[in-house]
């Protein structure tokens, strides 16, 4: 059975660009300004507050994993009561080497940490925060725990071959961050879509056949519904509707070929199920909001 989410994984190309480890002792508070990129943070030993624009704030405790797709401002604090946050600039903070210290800079911290960030170097990180909750919190989870801490080895070692490693490593820590997102109560996208074992047959093949022409009684009887009923659990998981889910996935593909591979545009077409070229670009235009010719032009110049 085809996986879409390696798919997503593949197409976006996650790298990480920073891994810090954090320490605290006493009372404390901080406050970052919005960063946009995905960030996550392991909490090792002790406990915190962590409070995200927009979301109800949480207590983390040892072994907690929380994980970012947009990394909007936030708070974090020592438990209870607390000082007034200090503001930080997560850009500074990212390029700090050597590991953060909140409150008292003596004594063995109170608190201990990893938080990290990763940037993409193929799709839009956009398309992981619309399939992510604002935040991810995984409460003890073994597997998050390890990938965390050997990526930040890999990020303080610098040994040979850690730019090979991390890469793969941060590949690894956002697949198993999208396993635990996707359930039912993941907001309407691709990981509530496949948490649906009936949609997931239908999104497996759609990303198995992207070039397939298919039509809604097709992936309806895939799904084993009516096509009424199909079109309407499709639209209400998802947020979108079937055809409109393969078009956008096959302009996402088309991006990275154009972008990347540097394919000409009748290729293109031909790769993601268009009989012409032209159809292509006009389908491509009113998606993307360029002509992909124009496109391509102007990915190659920001390389």
């Amino acid at each position: 059975m085809h996986d879409p989410l390696s798919d997503v994984v593949r197409l976006l190309r996650p790298r990480a660009v920073m891994a810090n480890p954090i320490t605290a002792k006493g009372a404390w508070a901080v406050r970052y300004a919005e960063y946009g990129l995905p960030s996550f943070c392991i909490l090792l030993a002790g406990s915190c507050r962590l409070s995200v624009d927009g979301h109800a704030p949480i207590t983390l405790q040892a072994g907690d994993f929380v994980l970012l797709a947009r990394t909007p401002g936030f708070t974090l604090s020592s438990p209870g009561e607390a000082p007034p946050p200090i503001p930080l600039d997560p850009q500074a903070a990212a390029n700090t080497r050597g590991g953060l210290r909140y409150g008292e800079r003596r004594g063995r911290p109170d608190l201990r940490s990893l938080g990290g960030a990763f940037a993409f170097d193929g799709g839009d990180a956009a398309l992981l925060a619309a399939m992510l909750p604002g935040v991810v919190h995984v409460r003890g989870s073994n597997r998050l725990t390890q990938l965390v801490r050997m990526v930040g080895e890999e990020a303080a070692d610098a040994r040979p071959g850690a730019d090979y490693a991390l890469t793969r490593l941060v590949e690894l820590l956002l697949i198993e961050s999208m396993r635990l997102a996707a359930t039912d109560a993941a907001p309407p996208g691709l990981l509530r879509g496949l948490a649906d074992a009936r949609l997931a047959r239908v999104l497996s093949q759609l990303h198995a056949q992207v070039d397939r022409p298919w039509t809604s009684d097709q992936l309806a009887k895939l799904a084993a519904l009516s096509r009424s009923a199909f079109f309407e659990r499709f639209r209400r998981v998802m947020g979108q509707g079937p055809m409109e889910y393969l078009l956008a996935w096959r302009m996402e593909i088309a991006k990275a070929l154009l972008r990347e591979d540097r394919l000409p545009v009748a290729e293109v077409a031909e790769r993601v199920g268009y009989g012409s070229a032209s159809a292509f670009s006009l389908a491509f235009r009113r998606q993307v909001g360029q002509a992909p010719g124009r496109y391509a032009r102007s990915a190659t110049g920001s390389l």
